[in-house]
């Protein structure tokens, strides 16, 4: 709905504020893990595992991993070691002030189609915030920049292994990336990173933002075929059209794609890939959802995506989420009771199809539905802003409010703050259900939960 905006920011992770405190302080022990059984104890600061400093989570990460540690503790009376034996893996059951033991680094950069840049003012705090952190990308998929990144940094990236990272890299040109990123002093080592990274084994995830006349065409051929000289190592790389809001006075011009353009990119992505396909056994370059929808084209067939690693950057997306329906269907029951009347809201760029799978679901279950698929418009960012991940309550009640919905609406789950239940402009998903007078049930994207909640089985 079950489709996210692609080249659009991922979700930062929110920054506790407080008094300050040392980053490795330990806030709590997790009663009856490994460390509260060796007799590790909140206040102490972890200062080291098996001799190794302690600096934030990827050392922290790194070198727990381990079956058999020492911790060295500082404590008031000074410092001290503990010793403890776990599973490999196995996590220590320790809480720090922040999840990364530290701040999150912010952005260096001013890209030219920067999402925060384009949002209105107004929404709250941790929106506005630009997270640029090699260590958010390893552990939360974030993609990064590489430019605020030191040479301890980068060489610490390689000495621990730390992999995969996902980077957006936009193009490989240093000229034209300088100007994407609007980052004249380090905004062009890009693929010089990445040669080190790849030298050292390390698996990345890139993306490509594609903004018409600035990044595509020869320039964005260049970027796959450097890109490519870099596989295995580099895996995977998304190309996704520039998300454009209505909020973009005095910013870089820019414009979305035509529907012909678009059909271009596409063109010129799927040949390269089809080319490195035969030549490296994988396609390495994907369009993502939204590039097939603007140029009017058919969403490829499931094999296409390979291992769909791509999926948080909207590719093949949809195409998934009609196959783990379809695998829903052959393992439902033969009788399925009665499906009270329900409506789906979701992003325009996805209603059609969301429509189209959900009916063929329900034929090859000999079920009737009595269901609508709003697809509501995005006034809140602007009308070019069709995916659903970028819905706000306002707008959903604006367009629902007065519908027939049915006995419930369903939504995309990714409308909501992750793990909570507000959508961007703070509305919760209470107020709208209390707006529209009926329940609204967010849903995962996922195929098999899609299904469970229409039919209930």
């Amino acid at each position: 709905p079950f489709f996210r905006g692609s080249g659009l920011p991922r979700p930062s992770t929110s920054r506790k504020e407080g008094p300050p405190v040392a980053r490795t302080q330990i806030q709590s022990v997790t009663p009856g893990g490994p460390a509260h059984q060796a007799g590790v104890r909140p206040g102490e600061t972890l200062v080291a595992i098996n001799g190794h400093p302690i600096v934030d989570v990827l050392d922290y990460k790194y070198y727990s991993y381990d079956p058999d540690l020492t911790l060295t503790l500082r404590t008031e009376a000074g410092e001290r070691t503990v010793e403890l034996s776990k599973d490999v893996g196995e996590d220590l059951g320790l809480e720090f002030a922040t999840y990364l033991m530290d701040r999150a680094r912010s952005c260096a950069n001013h890209c030219v189609f920067c999402f925060v840049d384009q949002m209105p003012k107004g929404m709250r705090d941790t929106l506005y915030f630009k997270d640029d952190d090699a260590r958010l990308s390893f552990l939360m998929g974030n993609y990064i920049t590489l430019t605020n990144l030191s040479r301890r940094e980068l060489q610490r990236i390689c000495d621990l292994h730390i992999s995969p990272i996902n980077i957006s890299v936009h193009a490989t040109d240093p000229v034209v990336r300088r100007l994407l990123l609007g980052n004249q002093r380090r905004g062009g080592e890009c693929l010089e990173h990445m040669r080190t990274f790849a030298q050292a084994g390390i698996v990345m995830n890139c993306q490509i933002v594609a903004c018409p006349g600035l990044n595509d065409g020869a320039v964005l051929q260049q970027s796959m075929e450097e890109l490519a000289a870099l596989y295995p190592q580099v895996k995977s790389v998304s190309v996704v059209p520039v998300g454009l809001t209505r909020h973009r006075q005095g910013l870089y011009p820019l414009r979305p794609y035509t529907e012909g353009e678009a059909q271009g990119v596409v063109d010129q992505v799927e040949a390269f890939a089809a080319q490195c396909l035969a030549e490296k056994g994988s396609r390495i370059f994907w369009c993502s959802d939204e590039f097939y929808l603007q140029a009017g084209r058919a969403l490829p067939e499931d094999d296409f995506y390979e291992e769909y690693t791509q999926l948080e950057n909207g590719v093949g997306m949809l195409r998934l989420l009609e196959t783990e329906l379809k695998g829903a269907v052959m393992t439902a029951p033969e009788e399925i009771p009665p499906v009270a009347p329900f409506s789906i809201a979701t992003g325009v760029a996805a209603a059609p199809f969301l429509g189209e799978i959900i009916d063929r679901a329900a034929a090859k279950c000999h079920t009737k539905l009595d269901y609508s698929v709003y697809p509501v418009v995005n006034h809140f960012f602007g009308e070019t802003i069709t995916v659903a991940g970028l819905l706000t309550g306002q707008d959903l009640l604006a367009q629902l409010k007065g519908k027939h919905l049915g006995t419930r609406v369903l939504l995309p789950q990714n409308t909501l703050r992750h793990g909570e239940t507000v959508f961007l402009d703070d509305m919760t998903v209470e107020e709208l259900s209390q707006g529209l007078g009926v329940p609204v049930i967010p849903v995962e994207q996922d195929g098999f939960a899609l299904f469970e909640t229409i039919f209930g089985v």
